[in-house]
């Protein structure tokens, strides 16, 4: 990288400063395109490289962004795609794996180390599972093992009864559920392990587009319980992540 040449050579004859020979190593690290800055150090800085948001970008654009990633080494992530965004990158990434159901694409420059710990993710209902398989993609992708457990909401408890064993297994749990909500306050009075609530916006009127499961899971009276915003099934898995990834 000519650039980099530059900076190093510039420091090495007393040009520059330490200080601001990290500055300028720093700026390297941002790819300029027409429409956004790419992170290239943002998986160094963080434990997880940058993710493409889908939602309000044109397959162009996403194309353009995922292409400076993997150029640079990096894994692709991109969530809240459009059908058109999706087949664009299968098209080009025929290795790709695709998530029909979260809309989500990921491809893979860069083997992803393994993680030891597992990850339970628990919806309370089906309708519920386009949330849950975001935050299982997501967690999968940065190299977690996951495992689910679809429609186990408090409308019959006996189906939850019947997975608890194996839930309590986790190191993290990611609950998803939309209505009321009230599945994140029960599960979390059973286990041990941090439970990341996930309120949806399935639901009838009163729901309020997840506000009311929003709250519901705010004002739990079990402790343990975390809460993303609505419908933000990349938020836990990132954060289910996060968590198994200390020592």
């Amino acid at each position: 990288m000519k650039q980099l040449d530059k900076i190093l050579k510039d420091f090495k004859s007393g040009k520059t400063s330490l200080a601001e020979t990290k500055k300028q190593v720093g700026n390297i690290s941002l790819v300029k395109l027409a429409h956004a800055r790419v992170d290239l150090q943002r998986r160094e800085r963080t434990g997880a490289g940058e993710v493409i948001y889908g939602a309000g970008k044109t397959t162009k654009q996403i194309l353009e962004i995922a292409e400076t990633l993997l150029e640079n080494g990096q894994n692709v992530l991109a969530t809240r795609l459009s059908d058109d965004a999706i087949l664009a990158l299968k098209d080009k990434y025929p290795k790709a794996k695709i998530s029909d159901i979260a809309k989500m694409v990921a491809i893979y420059k860069d083997t992803q180390p393994k993680l030891k710990g597992l990850i339970a993710v628990v919806s309370a209902g089906t309708s519920d599972m386009r949330v849950a398989e975001e935050a299982k993609f997501t967690a999968e992708f940065f190299g977690n093992k996951v495992e689910t457990f679809y429609d186990c909401g408090v409308a019959g408890l006996n189906r939850l009864a019947n997975a608890i064993d194996k839930i309590k297994k986790a190191k993290v749990i990611i609950v998803v559920a939309g209505m009321e909500g009230a599945l994140a306050s029960v599960l979390a009075g059973l286990v041990k392990s941090p439970v990341i609530a996930v309120p949806t916006s399935v639901g009838y009127g009163a729901n309020f587009g997840g506000v009311t499961a929003l709250l519901s899971m705010i004002n739990s009276c079990a402790n343990g319980v975390s809460i993303v915003n609505i419908d933000n099934g990349f938020g836990a898995g990132y954060n289910a992540h996060l968590i198994n990834s200390l020592k």
